[in-house]
């Protein structure tokens, strides 16, 4: 049985600014918790200004806390009363912009981090590094010669090449292109994972979040609201703000039958055996965009308000009979004209429901 703590802890973390109009701090960070094992990726998952970032820069040591502790293999690092020098951590980042130096070469930025070692020994590890992330033939070249994705690359070589306990990465795609970003965020996966490095990632992109971690931590105002892998973020979110964030989907009027059945307007949905609602009850149901199929065969219709191309296939915006609007993903062979009423059926897996408000 392991007994080794984890890589990284956080217990009870509160992180704030000193209040400029009296007394008292501004809270950021609120009574966060976690743990990452060793050769994990988590990710922190939320919209601009709920503190993802400030965690970061705390694991670093470059915020302090109000209450609580971060620990490094057991051992504390930051608390009220302790803060252990950044380079003493043995914390690698990899910023946002990549924060590439655009006068060395791409072989001499990953060996900037070796300072210790001797020239022959750091263009060693250098060029080891250069050939993990598909990059050696790029050891001449400066920043500006390289693609997005190739300065990404670089950086992560860069930040993991002194071969720290941790990896830090801050918004690492969100200079690239979209249409980018989630085939290099699985990219940096096998790189993380072919190496056996622990790193914690932090986002607002949901699709960069899937493509990337083990465990997700969805936060919202300085905390983290679920904790979990990201199949269970997606199929069972434990509340509301969780469902609405993940994934695209809507909420629908529904009411609790018997047999442990929901009748919305398209019909019935079996509910799991957990369900504990009792019989007549309203409640809301989530339907997102995979659970509405496209069938021509099918006498319910919807009509189409919006549609978005998204290569492979559309998201439609659709209008049931009531007016209320849902979500379907449907073939992009299937292109159907604003207006134009489709056929469509429920394919729903696992019902998620929540008390109507």
């Amino acid at each position: 049985m392991n007994t080794s703590p984890p890589l990284l802890s956080l217990d009870h973390v509160e992180i704030g600014y000193p209040r400029l109009d009296g007394p008292g701090w501004v809270p950021i960070v609120r009574d966060l918790t976690l743990s990452l094992a060793r050769g994990s990726i988590a990710c922190l998952l939320g919209p601009s200004g709920c503190g993802k970032s400030t965690i970061l820069r705390a694991i670093c040591g470059f915020e302090a806390l109000q209450q609580g502790s971060i620990s490094l293999h057991g051992k504390v690092v930051s608390a009220p009363e302790i803060q252990v020098a950044p380079n003493l951590r043995k914390v690698g980042m990899v910023f946002q912009d990549f924060a590439l130096f655009p006068h060395l070469s791409v072989l001499e930025n990953v060996m900037f981090g070796l300072r210790a070692l001797a020239p022959a020994k750091r263009r060693e590890v250098g060029l080891q590094w250069l050939e993990r992330v598909s990059l050696a033939d790029k050891a001449d070249a400066y920043p500006h010669e390289l693609s997005g994705g190739q300065q990404q690359r670089v950086a992560l070589a860069r930040a993991m090449a002194p071969e720290p306990d941790l990896i830090l990465l801050d918004e690492p795609f969100s200079s690239l292109d979209i249409d980018l970003r989630e085939r290099l965020a699985s990219e940096m996966r096998d790189i993380l994972k072919a190496n056996g490095v622990t790193a914690l990632l932090v986002t607002h992109d949901q699709f960069e979040a899937f493509a990337i971690a083990d465990h997700i931590g969805v936060m919202s105002e300085g905390r983290i609201v679920q904790w979990d892998t990201p199949y269970d973020l997606y199929h069972e979110p434990t509340n509301r703000y969780v469902a609405d964030f993940i994934g695209r989907g809507v909420f629908v009027k529904g009411r609790i039958q018997a047999n442990a059945m929901v009748k919305i307007e398209l019909g019935e949905l079996q509910l799991d055996n957990d369900h504990h609602d009792p019989l007549d009850t309203e409640v809301d149901v989530l339907l997102r965009a995979d659970d509405i199929q496209h069938d021509d065969a099918s006498p319910q219709l919807a009509e189409v308000v919006r549609k978005t191309f998204r290569g492979a296939d559309f998201l439609y915006t659709l209008r049931l009979p009531s007016g209320q609007e849902v979500l379907a993903y449907v073939p992009s062979h299937h292109d159907h004209s604003l207006g134009e009423k489709i056929g469509i059926r429920l394919g729903v897996d696992h019902v998620v429901t929540f008390q109507n408000k």
